[in-house]
């Protein structure tokens, strides 16, 4: 079984029994969620800012402004990426036991620079693909302007851990009888209907990456 190396930063230590260090459940909560936060540090104080990821076998990668001082400061540097799913709020017996199921990852390792400009297209592509396939071949190229302010980050998947929590409440067993009641409040992502720019010509149709997409 392929696994994550353990060190003190990616041990679980508090509900131990919840960490999970096989790689393919790692990579299951990465491709499930696009939505993750980065942190940094830059000047010595710590900054966390959301983006999105994606993964590419072993790697994961981020991208943004050419501008951002965090990305600016991060190659080269420790980073700490997470990826979290709210699956459900878990009503329990006391306040105490009240917990939620969840699926989340956290990676750590040293952020290197995307720079050969074909690889850097090819990155762009696969986010795009990864997310909407079918829809680059429906757009314009990127433009060198557009491509020179865009920053690609990227971190090789090998120290951190999942942590995963299911089912319903623990409580003690002097609470059973309580007339409260208990159980789980399942939370899913949905996806809405497609609402069209205003400008938008009525006869360019709904494309078949966005009648079934799915997230989470």
């Amino acid at each position: 079984m392929n696994m994550l190396h353990k060190t003190d930063k990616s041990r679980v230590k508090r509900t131990h029994e919840r960490g999970n260090f096989d790689r393919d459940v790692v990579n299951s909560i990465l491709d499930a969620m696009p939505l993750a936060h980065v942190g940094y540090t830059v000047n010595g104080e710590p900054l966390v800012t959301p983006t999105f990821q994606w993964r590419e076998g072993n790697h994961v990668y981020w991208h943004g402004s050419s501008a951002s001082r965090a990305l600016r400061s991060a190659e080269g540097t420790s980073v700490c990426l997470t990826v979290s799913i709210l699956d459900g709020f878990v009503m329990a017996r006391s306040a105490f036991h009240h917990s939620a199921n969840y699926r989340s990852v956290m990676l750590f390792g040293e952020a290197f620079k995307v720079e050969d400009p074909v690889e850097k297209i090819g990155k762009l592509n696969t986010f795009v693909e990864s997310f909407f396939p079918g829809r680059l071949a429906m757009m314009r190229p990127n433009s060198t302007k557009e491509m020179k302010a865009t920053t690609i980050l990227g971190m090789e998947i090998l120290e951190g851990s999942a942590k995963i929590r299911t089912g319903g409440p623990v409580d003690d067993e002097e609470d059973m009888d309580a007339k409260v009641w208990a159980g789980v409040v399942p939370i899913c992502l949905s996806v809405g209907e497609p609402e069209p720019d205003t400008g938008l010509s009525t006869d360019i149709p709904l494309p078949d990456h966005l009648k079934n997409l799915q997230i989470g």
